[in-house]
């Protein structure tokens, strides 16, 4: 364990970035309450798609020219419901509800396949995630991934991930979980571990233990899984102290890479999650967001003192090339993903398009033959730009050829004014071929990338602000 004078010391490298947090809320950058907003993994937000039909979003929609996909995959089933969790998702179900869902999961790909008239999708990279896609029987597994596999051309696919839960990766139906998933090519997991503190996992209402953590990293290693770990902060019954042990512990598990990331009481799904009401009921349970800031400065500091490196937004590797390949290739290179599954999206190079997110109306629609979609948007020229700034700039960087290919305009003729701006506050730099977030930039990716939002997808009232230069609403 840290000793006291290093933990300390920890504390006395972040404060830094409190001095950071307090100048942008005056200069009207970060609402005056502190609150946090994830943005930039879409745009516009994606509670703020209006209602359209299949016929509208899809119309005169093509392949890409290299006829690939990043293919997700939405299982919405857990063994209990998190507190943070935002997604609509079905607990302990009955297998025959298990069941049901993934024979119309079968049926939507179909669909799916005869719409763009190929006989199997081509993957670039896949994601498989939920809920918890391993909280399926071992038969139910085997089931998903034989029709799964015999659907999609893996020829060119480099990357097959699962988000998976620890406490479906342990005892004889865990082991044999991760035997079945390697032997249809899985070769990437992210385990959802979320801490390593037995009083958080309670208070997160987490199906595992730290124990069960543990044995769950351990098992996916004896099958050399890719791993990634992942952990939220700023969540009820956090401490500074205890998140420094946290980090500690997280560090010596030795895996390729580690991701965490603010706790969201905003909505960022189809479902409020039980946190919002918490913070309403028990505020003073929540670390404030000057605790949290310093909580994520630590965590920063402390894997960049073991090697660790930011090489995607929240997530830290020693390696550039133990990152996740679905999120860098939809995020940051914007290319193009169609998601299955209760909820899922599509984030096409000129549309989105999301899934209905209540089950009788998914297995109704996919028994009529069509698919679950229900809200979406095909971009005018302004959202494309848009678009096509912030999901690169927060999460990588923006590629000026890039934006001109997809937009006929470059980077400095759509915001020239805006990048001067941002560039006199330190926040981005740009040069002959890239704009890009600098490392106090990066570390309020969020907030930075709202400077390019539309006013009506702003996340809290004009008046949360201060009226300073970097006012989301100037």
């Amino acid at each position: 364990m840290l000793n006291q004078g290093k933990v300390n010391s920890l504390i006395d490298r972040a404060c830094v970035q409190l001095d950071n947090f307090r100048n942008f809320q005056r200069l009207g950058m970060i609402p005056k309450h502190g609150d946090f907003f994830a943005s930039g993994v879409h745009y516009p937000p994606i509670t703020m798609y209006p209602q359209i039909s299949q016929g509208e979003i899809l119309e005169n929609y093509t392949a890409p020219a290299d006829g690939m996909f990043d293919i997700y995959v939405h299982i919405p089933f857990c063994r209990s419901r998190c507190l943070f969790c935002h997604y609509p998702s079905l607990y302990k179900a009955a297998d025959a509800k298990k069941d049901e869902y993934l024979a119309a999961l079968e049926m939507e790909m179909d669909i799916y396949l005869k719409f763009l008239g190929l006989d199997r999708m081509p993957a670039r990279s896949i994601l498989v995630g939920g809920g918890t896609p391993t909280d399926l029987s071992v038969p139910q597994l085997k089931y998903f991934l034989e029709f799964f596999t015999k659907k999609v051309d893996f020829n060119k696919c480099r990357q097959f991930n699962y988000d998976v839960d620890p406490s479906t990766l342990i005892g004889d139906d865990g082991v044999e979980r991760l035997r079945m998933m390697r032997d249809y090519g899985v070769d990437r997991l992210t385990i959802g571990v979320q801490s390593l503190n037995d009083s958080v996992l309670k208070k997160m209402n987490r199906s595992h233990d730290v124990k069960t953590a543990i044995d769950s990293i351990e098992n996916s290693k004896k099958f050399e899984y890719k791993l990634n770990i992942e952990f939220i902060f700023g969540h009820p019954g956090q401490t500074i102290e205890n998140w420094v042990e946290v980090m500690e512990k997280t560090i010596e598990l030795d895996v390729p890479e580690i991701q965490f990331y603010r706790l969201k009481v905003e909505p960022y799904g189809d479902q409020i999650g039980s946190i919002k009401k918490y913070k309403k009921y028990h505020p003073d349970e929540l670390p404030a967001p000057e605790e949290a800031i310093l909580m994520k400065q630590i965590a920063i500091d402390m894997l960049a003192d073991k090697g660790y490196t930011e090489n995607l937004r929240r997530v830290f590797t020693r390696k550039r090339s133990d990152i996740s390949l679905y999120a860098f290739n939809q995020c940051c290179q914007l290319l193009d993903e169609i998601g299955f599954g209760l909820t899922a999206f599509s984030s096409l190079r000129d549309r989105f398009i999301l899934n209905t997110q209540f089950f009788d109306v998914y297995y109704n629609k996919i028994r009529s033959g069509t698919l679950p979609i229900n809200r979406g948007i095909v971009r005018n020229k302004d959202q494309q730009i848009k678009w096509s700034a912030i999901l690169p700039l927060k999460n990588y960087y923006i590629r000026k050829k890039l934006f001109e290919e997809i937009n006929n305009i470059s980077i400095n003729e759509a915001y020239q004014e805006k990048i001067e701006l941002l560039k006199g506050y330190g926040l981005i730099s740009e040069t002959d071929i890239r704009v890009e977030l600098t490392k106090i930039g990066a570390f309020f990716a969020d907030e930075v990338v709202q400077q390019f939002y539309n006013k009506e997808h702003i996340p809290f009232p004009k008046t949360d602000y201060n009226d300073g230069p970097l006012n989301p609403y100037n």
